[in-house]
């Protein structure tokens, strides 16, 4: 049987980190998130950098938590993997997944991940896109085979 996946973009609106000290970068983004409610507002660069900085803390942590709804119920389920493709975060899951459906259905999410060494954690909000470019597909499942 041929599992078919699927892969949802992260637009993200708000990056919350809580560690000792916040780096520089952090402080920028809530800044910057909170002059302006549309991501759209904020500038490329700034844009990518944030990306790129939640990217590395989620391969940091290794094991991410993301939070959907169903109706009025909450659900949190373990992820492990996400890639930057074409300037854009993306995870994967799999289409009979209860998780797609949710997340096809209200795109809104929560991730919160923890560094091993379990002082530092982030949450990152926004709004998941699906995005069914084969292209985007090959190259996440390329870069994990684990997945295949």
């Amino acid at each position: 049987m041929k599992k078919i996946f699927f892969t949802f973009a992260m637009l993200l609106t708000m990056v919350a980190c809580t560690q000792n000290k916040p780096s520089a970068a952090v402080e920028n983004q809530t800044e910057a998130v909170a002059q302006t409610e549309a991501t759209e507002s904020i500038d490329p660069e700034t844009k990518q950098a944030n990306m790129e900085e939640v990217q590395a803390y989620l391969k940091e942590c290794g094991t991410f938590f993301i939070a959907t709804v169903d109706g009025d119920q909450p659900h949190v389920r373990a992820f492990g993997v996400s890639e930057i493709i074409d300037g854009r975060l993306y995870i994967m899951t799999g289409k009979v997944k209860d998780v797609y459906k949710q997340m096809a259905k209200n795109g809104m999410f929560e991730i919160c991940a923890l560094k091993p060494s379990g002082s530092e954690w982030m949450r990152v909000s926004g709004t998941l896109v699906n995005d069914e470019t084969l292209s985007v597909k090959e190259e996440f499942l390329k870069r994990n085979e684990s997945l295949k």
